[in-house]
C-alpha cells in the first residue's frame, strides 16, 4: 500500500543523491551490497542488546539503498535481471536481519518467548508473503493483488515503533511498549496479506486452467469442422 506513493517521493528526493554516485563512479549492485550491510550490522549489532534506537538510525541510514540503486541503474540506462535478482534477493537478507535481531533480544535480555516467537512469525511470514507473489509470477500468473502489508508496512511500523521504544533508555517512560504493539500488527498484517495472495493465485489459478480447456474445446471443434 505504501509502496506507490512513498516509492514516487523518494524517487524523486533521491535522484540527485544517486546521480552523484554514478560521477563518483559508483555501480548500482556496490550501493545494493553496501546498504544490505549496513542494515545487517544495525539490525544484529544493536537490537539484540535492545539498542533500538540506535540500531533503528543505523538501519533508516542504509535501507533507502533499495531506492538509490534502482534509481541509477535507471539513469545508466542498465536495468537487468541480474541487479533485479540480486536486489529481491538482499532484501530478504535485510528483512531477516531486522526480524532476527528483535527475536534476539526477546530471547535474551528482553525476556519474553511470546514476542520472540512473534517476531519469528514476522521474519517468516515476509518471507513468504514475497515468495508467493514471486512463485505465482513464475508459473504465469499476474498475482494481481498487493496485500495489506507488503515490505514498506512491515519496516516502517517496526522501524518507527523500535526507534521511538528506543527513546525508553532516554529516559521517556512508557514508549517501549510500542515495539510490542507494532510487531502484533506486522504478524497480524502479514498473515492478512499472506491469505490475500493465496486466494488470489487460486483464483487466477482455476480462471487459466478453465481458459486453457475452452481453448482446447474449441481448437478440438475447429479440427472436428475442419474434418
Amino acid at each position: 500500500m505504501l509502496n506507490k506513493y512513498a516509492r514516487a517521493f523518494f524517487t524523486r528526493v533521491l535522484t540527485p543523491f544517486a546521480a552523484f554516485l554514478i560521477r563518483r563512479g559508483v555501480s548500482p549492485d556496490t550501493v545494493t551490497l553496501i546498504g544490505t550491510a549496513g542494515v545487517m550490522a544495525g539490525a544484529l549489532g544493536f537490537y539484540p542488546r535492545g539498542e533500538f534506537f540506535w540500531g533503528t538510525v543505523v538501519i533508516t541510514l542504509f535501507v533507502f539503498s533499495d531506492l538509490v540503486d534502482g534509481n541509477m541503474a535507471r539513469q545508466l540506462g542498465r536495468s537487468s535481471r541480474w541487479g533485479a535478482f540480486l536486489d529481491s534477493t538482499l532484501d530478504r537478507v535485510a528483512d531477516g536481519a531486522i526480524f532476527g535481531g528483535f527475536a534476539l533480544w526477546y530471547a535474551g535480555g528482553g525476556d519474553d518467548l511470546v514476542l520472540c516467537a512473534v517476531s519469528i512469525f514476522c521474519l517468516a511470514s515476509g518471507q513468504v508473503v514475497s515468495y508467493t507473489k514471486a512463485r505465482g509470477e513464475s508459473i504465469g500468473l499476474p498475482v494481481a493483488v498487493n496485500g495489506l502489508v507488503e515490505r514498506a508496512e512491515r519496516l516502517v511500523i517496526s522501524l518507527v515503533a523500535a526507534g521511538l521504544a528506543g527513546l525508553h533508555a532516554f529516559g521517556v517512560p512508557g514508549i517501549d511498549v510500542l515495539l510490542p504493539i507494532a510487531l502484533w500488527l506486522v504478524a497480524v498484517g502479514s498473515l492478512i496479506t499472506l491469505i490475500q495472495r493465496v486466494v488470489t493465485v487460486r483464483r487466477e489459478s482455476a480462471e487459466a486452467e478453465a481458459a486453457e480447456r475452452k481453448n482446447a474445446d474449441n481448437a478440438s471443434q475447429g479440427r472436428e469442422t475442419a474434418k
